[in-house]
């Protein structure tokens, strides 16, 4: 039987969430001293363990739009209703979201055309698209490189525009394609080393966002101690911080645990880490305790369901 690697995806992305929002904001100072071991609830942001956050929000929004075909304006109606309606939330509340996010749905709701709606400008590349992007991995696993690029792009700028939120974006989603056929993770983050910076030679992509993606690029960040690891929203920060994460331990619990306790945004860097980690250990190796208490776990397998059934 094929494996369903949609579910792994929601369920991965949906408990690193969840493992982060306790403490999130929390110093990599803190969490030093009284680091995260296990599934918590309360802290930060007063919610019950299991609860997830804006992160899986808006991926199961994208998730649910593309059970239908990737039409951009259903995933700007999808953001809409969570941000307004509190649809695709974990308990019927929005209780966390970034600044350009709520910029961009506030632009939707206005009747701003979604590939317009995110803000284009530099000082905006939170994290705030990264987090929710890897379902399209389903729709664009199969298409060639410039198309994989040209949709990133366009569901990116629905709220991120800016081409370092849309390249970090497009190298995530990379590494989760090649984890669908190929589980040496350290291959994969070398074999990408020359594919990306082949393709960014191709689309003329300046040096000077180059040198952002340098550490991922043309150093060996797995290698790096956690003191060179930063953890803020920022979405090099992020995307750094989860391929270092997974680089760096053996299973999916550690690969959660180390990217929270890098502290920060570790609700953010958990999920985008354990997208991944759910892709290359399996969404079975999850510790059973920590799906119990997962909040609508059943909605997030039967979204899985869904989408695996057309995207198989």
């Amino acid at each position: 039987m094929q494996n369903n690697y949609i579910k792994d995806i929601l369920l991965g992305v949906a408990v690193g969430d969840a493992i982060g929002v306790p403490v999130e904001f929390r110093s990599r100072t803190y969490l030093n001293a009284y680091p995260v071991i296990d599934v918590m609830g309360y802290g930060t942001h007063e919610q019950p363990p299991g609860t997830w956050s804006d992160d899986t929000s808006l991926t199961l929004a994208l998730a649910d739009a593309l059970c239908e075909g990737l039409d951009i304006e259903q995933v700007a109606k999808n953001f809409v209703a969570w941000y307004y309606e509190n649809q695709f939330t974990a308990r019927g509340e929005v209780f966390d979201i970034g600044n350009s996010t709520r910029n961009a749905i506030r632009n939707l709701w206005a009747g701003v055309k979604p590939e317009k709606a995110g803000d284009y400008t530099e000082d905006t590349n939170g994290n705030g698209s990264l987090m929710r992007i890897l379902p399209l991995l389903a729709y664009i696993k199969d298409l060639p490189i410039e198309e994989r690029f040209d949709w990133t792009r366009k569901i990116s700028s629905i709220t991120h525009g800016h081409i370092r939120s849309v390249l970090a974006c497009f190298y995530y989603l990379e590494f989760a394609r090649k984890l669908l056929t190929n589980k040496d993770k350290f291959l994969i983050y070398n074999e990408l080393k020359t594919e990306i910076n082949d393709f960014f030679q191709q689309k003329n992509i300046s040096d000077k966002e180059k040198h952002e993606f340098r550490r991922l690029l043309r150093e060996d960040i797995g290698d790096f101690p956690s003191e060179m690891i930063n953890s803020s929203g920022y979405v090099i920060h992020s995307l750094e911080a989860s391929i270092w994460s997974l680089l760096t331990t053996t299973n999916y619990k550690n690969a959660i645990l180390e990217a929270v306790n890098l502290g920060e945004d570790t609700d953010t860097t958990a999920a985008i880490t354990g997208g991944l980690a759910a892709l290359f250990y399996g969404a079975d190796t999850i510790p059973e305790h920590w799906l119990l208490v997962l909040a609508r776990r059943e909605y997030i397998e039967e979204m899985g369901e869904r989408l695996f059934v057309k995207y198989p």
